[in-house]
């Protein structure tokens, strides 16, 4: 799924609106109904309370359209005009004039805290005050309505983009921003329902079909794609028939030192559970036995050191080496990193001490491969690239990074994002059942198994994150968030496949499988 900036959303609302010939007050007209037709077949007429908030502008006009059908169906509604302005976009006041037409109870004018109405916690609060097109702090008596709604524990549905959430820049004042139990988004999900620092202002999310211009959403081009399912089993590559183990690769996975040898073994099964034809481990001498008891389908190469890896010197030629993980920064360990480096050309995988290495010597940076695929942690990554003041700073280090050095970085998180130069991929499967030592070896040896096989490095990053993810969620409906563990992640790899050609499951009133934005 395409995630569209504020400028094209506009562009593309232009674009509707010349092609279809319909006036702008239509396509405002299409989005509240999109509105109370969702609510509507959640409510069937049930009475609650329903507040309405309306700002001035354009979101505060979907407020209003929203608000005169539920009028007109029987719904217990008031309307409130959060009066911040005294400038009012021309299609909310058609539809201000339109919805006094179907009721004697005006929208209330709110100008201050004394006219804040009472809500009840089994109400239902409509937040229509602000769109994508914010741009300053709101005003304070404006904040103090949305601690309000806070306060009142009522549930809160946003139009579009909760209130004081910025499209393309960081929050300024964490209170001035309305917590959204669920945002109604017109054509595509906003990147900040993604970003750590923003996504807490909706717990879920929905995209609605507004009838936006067919041929603008398919040429369109954009810089952020969200990948599930749909996305992901349109990378997958199917087997031939008379394929073998050589057609898929030889994954090295390099790494491993005294106590850490498990690292290695999780990152090498995960490889050939990817599909990886052929894994082989370089491994201090400390780990063969571990690894050749553990998992017979791994070959291993020792380093000539007991505990750590002093020089990566194997007589194999491998597809794309995975390296770092478990590895350890010892003094001999990172100079032996440092001279691999200068003289590989195989496409790599770097994660975990490979890449606190690298960020100890940023000069081995440029003999990275292209498209070499680094995985890192928040602090592993503000160990590379330095620290950041915010989500939107972050992107755009590691943009101007990958651009440098020809790098695709994971940055992994809730929402892992692979960045190439400027294209985001935000992942949407996976849960907090990953939040578990030895998870991010898993990770490292799927990416390097699908290198393997052929994948592109980029693909294979994003395929990969989905299908780690994926794994998860299918594990943790037998462990628990609490139980799952890196292993698990592994064995349930075969599951995720399978998953991708698996029907939807079709949504009911009560459980819409849309409505989850994490994907978990």
């Amino acid at each position: 799924m395409k995630i569209f900036s504020k400028e094209q959303i506009y562009k593309g609302d232009a674009l509707t609106i010349a092609r279809q010939k319909i006036t702008s007050a239509d396509l405002m007209e299409r989005a509240g109904t999109q509105i109370f037709n969702w609510m509507h077949l959640r409510m069937q007429g049930a009475q609650v309370p329903i507040h309405i908030f309306c700002g001035i502008g354009n979101n505060g006009g979907d407020g209003l359209v929203l608000g005169r059908h539920l009028i007109t169906h029987g719904y217990h509604v008031k309307t409130y005009v959060v009066n911040c302005s005294n400038k009012r976009s021309k299609d909310f006041l058609v539809n201000y004039d339109r919805i006094k037409q179907v009721t004697k109870d005006w929208p209330v004018l709110l100008s201050c805290k004394e006219d804040f109405p009472k809500i009840e916690p089994e109400d239902i609060i409509v937040d229509a005050i602000f769109g994508i097109g914010l741009n300053r702090p709101v005003d304070q008596w404006v904040k103090a309505l949305f601690q309000y709604f806070r306060n009142s524990k009522a549930f809160t549905l946003s139009v579009d983009i909760p209130s004081g959430l910025y499209m393309d820049k960081a929050v300024e004042d964490p209170e001035g921003v309305v917590h959204a139990g669920y945002t109604l988004s017109f054509g595509s999900p906003k990147l900040v329902f993604f970003l750590p620092e923003t996504a807490k202002y909706t717990m879920q999310w929905e995209v609605l079909d507004i009838g936006l211009d067919q041929e603008f959403l398919q040429d369109t081009d954009t810089a952020v794609a969200l990948i599930g399912k749909h996305e992901a089993i349109t990378m997958y590559i199917p087997r031939d028939k008379f394929a073998h183990k050589g057609t898929f690769g030889h994954t090295m996975i390099v790494g491993g030192s005294y106590g850490k040898i498990g690292a290695v073994i999780l990152a090498g099964k995960a490889a050939l559970c990817s599909g990886a034809g052929l894994v082989t481990a370089f491994v201090p001498q400390c780990g063969y036995d571990a690894l050749q008891s553990s998992v017979p389908e791994i070959m291993v190469i020792t380093d000539t050191d007991q505990e750590h890896i002093t020089s990566v010197v194997y007589n194999i030629t491998p597809t794309v080496v995975g390296i770092g993980i478990g590895i350890g920064t010892h003094t001999k360990t990172a100079a032996a990193l440092i001279t691999f480096l200068k003289g590989n050309k195989t496409p790599l995988v770097i994660d975990a001490d490979g890449l606190n290495i690298l960020s100890d010597n940023k000069e081995a940076l440029q003999w990275l491969p292209q498209q070499s695929v680094l995985t890192p942690h928040p602090k592993e990554l503000e160990r590379l690239i330095g620290s950041w003041s915010d989500d939107f700073e972050k992107l755009n280090k590691v943009k101007a990074f990958s651009k440098k050095y020809d790098s695709i970085i994971v940055l992994k998180g809730a929402h892992t994002i692979t960045v190439y130069k400027d294209k985001l991929y935000v992942n949407t499967s996976g849960n907090p059942g990953l939040a578990t030592a030895g998870s991010g070896d898993v990770l490292t040896g799927i990416i390097s198994g699908l290198i393997s096989q052929g994948y592109e490095p980029l693909s294979a990053s994003h395929f990969g994150v989905y299908l780690h993810g994926k794994s998860a969620d299918i594990a943790v409906e037998d462990f628990g968030y609490q139980s799952v563990i890196a292993s698990h992640v592994i064995d349930y790899l075969g599951k995720a496949y399978l998953s991708l050609f698996e029907p939807e499951e079709q949504p009911s009133q009560e459980d819409d499988e849309a409505s989850n934005g994490n994907g978990a």
